[in-house]
């Protein structure tokens, strides 16, 4: 059956590979050679984790999903987002496995599909969403599911989140991705004006309309609309919004002709919603539009393992045909100290201002503005160290890791450098 299976492959234009139940790699087709192997090292016969992770143990044993052991839990095949060494540096790779079964219903070998993730980087980038923590790669894994996908997307999240390149992503990640990316920033449209910019108008509609003018809708037609903070749509707005969204048809102003619209919809917004229905400043038709399925995007302050990947993306992206610009050790800690209320948006802006003091091409602490004492002193007092927090300490690893602050999956990182895995 192995053999028959190994044949298949071939045929099979993305990379995928054939696993023993012990986690040993028997066979890998054309396109897995080309996109993860390596002239200096053979992976036929080497465990699946030591070559994607560089583990030791199972992904599961390591604080990650193993979707091997999941498959064999439910007998069917599991999906997941990881993390995988390539010839290229670390990449985000979407796996999915499926077992195999003999003919007395025992699973006799596993068939694993990869695909790199181009919508993000796992590793410095000079465009685009960049990240690689727990919680950035949650939301990573939610918009590979539901990009494929006609359903409308809401993405929650602080100001300075990223929302619109994660939209972007979205769009990119979809069937619509030939077709435009229209952006409506819904931020500060009076109610004429919102209507006037989303749905057009004709010549003569009001004072200053002296010519016709394709709306918004009309420009994204065969792409994506990506209405940014949704929650500042006048109310008097959102039912005609709603109207556009159930419909799927929409009138200029000053038209008595009905228009067709098709785009996939992804809104954003960082204001509460289901507070925003309760004191009756949102429909909740239009929430339950909107929201079916809602991605949270983490705050900065709850991916702190990816400041440093992010300081080193904008200074590359900063220096494109300039001067190389680096962050000095003491630097590097201060930010990642930092409690960044504005988030990423935050940090380049303070990037982009330290860089102008760093006359050598070197951000130094000095460059930095002021951080909130008492907020600097709160993050520190939550991140003991490795050291510190080790001796007599008699929990789980995954207790251990809540009480460092950081992932399971960077504490077996830690562990491993100290010879304590």
């Amino acid at each position: 059956m192995v053999q028959s299976l190994i044949s298949f492959l071939e045929h099979e234009v993305q990379p995928m590979i054939v696993l023993d139940p012990a986690y040993n790699i028997v066979a890998a087709n054309l396109a897995y050679q080309r996109q993860f192997g390596s002239a200096e090292r053979s992976f036929i016969g080497e465990k699946c984790y030591r070559i994607s992770h560089h583990y030791d143990v199972p992904c599961d044993q390591a604080g990650e999903h193993c979707p091997m052991k999941r498959a064999q839990e439910l007998r069917g095949p599991d999906r997941v987002l990881h993390i995988h060494h390539t010839p290229r540096g670390p990449e985000h790779v979407a796996v999915e496995l499926r077992p195999i079964f003999d003919e007395d219903g025992a699973i006799t070998a596993y068939v694993e599909r990869l695909e790199v993730v181009r919508s993000a980087a796992a590793r410095p980038s000079d465009e685009g969403l960049v990240g690689r923590s727990p919680a950035f790669s949650q939301a990573l894994e939610a918009l590979r599911r539901v990009a494929p996908s006609t359903l409308p997307v809401l993405l929650l999240g602080e100001s300075g989140t990223g929302k619109e390149l994660f939209a972007r992503a979205v769009h990119e990640a979809s069937g619509r991705a030939a077709g435009p990316f229209v952006v409506v920033d819904c931020s500060g449209l009076t109610e004429t004006l919102f209507e006037s910019e989303l749905f057009g108008h004709e010549k003569g509609a009001f004072t200053g309309a002296t010519s016709r003018k394709p709306g918004l809708v009309e420009t994204a037609q065969g792409g994506t609309l990506f209405l940014d903070e949704i929650g500042d749509v006048p109310l008097a707005m959102q039912v005609k919004l709603l109207r556009l969204i159930e419909s799927g048809t929409y009138r200029r102003v000053g038209s008595v002709d009905t228009r067709h619209a098709a785009f996939r919809l992804v809104a954003a917004t960082h204001q509460p919603l289901e507070q925003m229905m309760a004191r009756g400043e949102f429909r909740q038709d239009l929430y339950y539009r909107i929201s079916a399925f809602p991605i949270v995007l983490p705050p900065l302050r709850g991916r702190t393992e990816d400041i440093a990947l992010l300081v080193h993306s904008f200074l590359r992206r900063a220096g494109a045909g300039r001067r190389q610009l680096s962050v000095d050790d003491a630097a590097m800690a201060q930010l990642q100290r930092r409690p960044w209320p504005g988030n990423v948006r935050e940090l380049r802006n303070v990037l982009e201002r330290a860089s102008l003091f760093a006359d050598d091409g070197v951000i130094r602490a000095e460059h930095l503005p002021a951080a909130p004492p008492a907020a600097m002193r709160d993050r520190h007092a939550s991140g003991a160290t490795l050291s510190e927090a080790m001796p007599g300490f008699g929990g789980t690893r995954r207790e251990l890791a809540a009480r460092l602050g950081v992932s399971e999956r960077t504490l077996y990182r830690r562990l491993k450098e100290e010879g304590q895995s």
